[in-house]
């Protein structure tokens, strides 16, 4: 079952005197349970379509659809709905509140809702039980460790059981020790919660954790590799050789 599909997507700036083309007809598609990763430079367009498909931003043409759902159709209001039912974010420094508990941020989308408080309390202890975080959930965000932080921002991308998590440079701010925390748990998240997980990244370590990679240069989709059977180990050498045929300016 497909969760996301592009197709045709185009993203142009300017006018007609002097247009960027920041994605330039991209079309792909994300299956349930997919681990999919998305690579290029600076400037390659991997954010900008990062940006269209989490709803932050509108494409010049082209669709996106996620769960069935044409959102490149949806009215603001109608994305903003979309996005609570069907999204799930982790951003780069996590944005936690350290004036809320470790329970309150995981449970924070559920509370401005106004859900129904046992319904709250039953989400958030099973899904913190299951990242192993169930523990600290009456402790504050700087009481606990960076990679508890990291599950605790994991935990509240998945509260809602979304079609889809987005994440955007997720290692960016994380030394080497906690990037592979979060990554370990995005494997996990994704392996054994059945998570299906968009990241864009420059880094082929982060990479090598997907099961497959999308590789964007100049707006367009140079290259696509699968995981398949090999070990991590193997996949990020591929890795490192697409990048080299790119150019070699990505870490």
């Amino acid at each position: 079952m497909e969760v996301l599909k592009v197709n045709n997507l185009k993203k142009y700036y300017g006018n007609n005197t002097n247009i960027t083309k920041a994605l330039n007809n991209i079309s792909f598609t994300v299956s349930n349970n997919e681990f999919l990763a998305i690579m290029g430079a600076s400037g390659s367009g991997k954010t900008t379509l990062l940006n269209t498909i989490s709803t932050i931003d509108s494409v010049t043409s082209g669709n996106i659809i996620i769960n069935r759902v044409d959102i490149t159709n949806l009215k603001e209001e109608e994305l903003s709905n979309f996005r609570k039912k069907n999204l799930g974010f982790v951003f780069q420094d996590f944005n936690l509140l350290d004036t809320l508990t470790i329970k309150e941020n995981i449970a924070l989308s559920l509370i401005i809702n106004k859900e129904d408080k046992n319904k709250i309390d039953n989400l958030v202890l099973d899904i913190s039980k299951k990242l192993g975080i169930s523990d600290i959930l009456n402790k504050y965000p700087y009481e606990v460790s960076g990679g508890q932080k990291q599950r605790c921002a994991s935990a509240r991308a998945l509260i809602n059981n979304p079609k889809l998590i987005l994440a955007d440079e997720p290692t960016g701010a994380l030394d080497s020790r906690n990037a592979r925390i979060l990554l370990e748990t995005f494997k996990e998240m994704n392996e054994e919660l059945n998570a299906t997980i968009l990241m864009v990244t420059h880094d082929a370590f982060s990479a090598s954790f997907a099961n497959r990679i999308l590789f964007i240069k100049d707006g367009k989709i140079f290259n696509e590799i699968i995981k398949g059977n090999k070990s991590r180990r193997e996949f990020y050498d591929e890795i490192i050789d697409v990048l080299t045929l790119l150019g070699g300016d990505i870490n």
